[in-house]
């Protein structure tokens, strides 16, 4: 049964993780829905958490590993969730209480120090509270949101849980 197979839940979690990020690509280069600060920093997070995915799926680890990797998903899922859930709120927040557009992503880490630009951008922006695509009325953040949410507790919960013992 594939839930009795941590490695390839985890495996799966990155498949997951890698399919959310060709379509960010594909929206991108294809839809040409060009991605705000916040939207660079979910895809960071998704990266990571694949990236633990991947790596705790090839390692295969047992015991103690498979609860580090467990945190590291917590850690990962986490980031995730601050961002597209601060992201969620800019494009859910009143008209009139928007933040003015400012400067692009490149320009505020050329030229601001590491926490005045990670202030700027957590501040968000005109163009992060634009809704430029929705599926069944959820805008991308929002389903960037749910997947991190269910991807981070299903992956804490595979590599925490009893291993499965086979017989043979």
């Amino acid at each position: 049964m594939i839930l009795q197979n941590p490695r390839l839940i985890n495996f799966l979690g990155f498949v997951a993780c890698a399919a959310m990020m060709a379509y960010a690509l594909y929206a991108e280069h294809v839809l040409y829905l060009m991605p705000c600060p916040l939207c660079i920093f979910q895809r960071i997070a998704v990266i990571t958490l694949g990236s633990v995915f991947l790596v705790a799926a090839l390692h295969n680890a047992r015991g103690v590993g498979r609860k580090v990797y467990a945190g590291f998903i917590l850690l990962s899922a986490t980031a995730g969730v601050i961002v597209a859930g601060r992201h969620v709120w800019l494009q859910n927040i009143p008209e009139d209480q928007v933040p003015t557009c400012g400067p692009g992503l490149e320009h505020i880490i050329e030229s601001f120090p590491f926490a005045e630009a990670l202030r700027l951008i957590f501040t968000g922006s005109g163009e992060c509270a634009d809704v430029d695509w929705s599926l069944l009325g959820l805008s991308m953040p929002t389903w960037v949101l749910i997947a991190v949410v269910v991807l981070g507790v299903a992956g804490i919960w595979n590599n925490v849980r009893a291993p499965h013992r086979e017989s043979f």
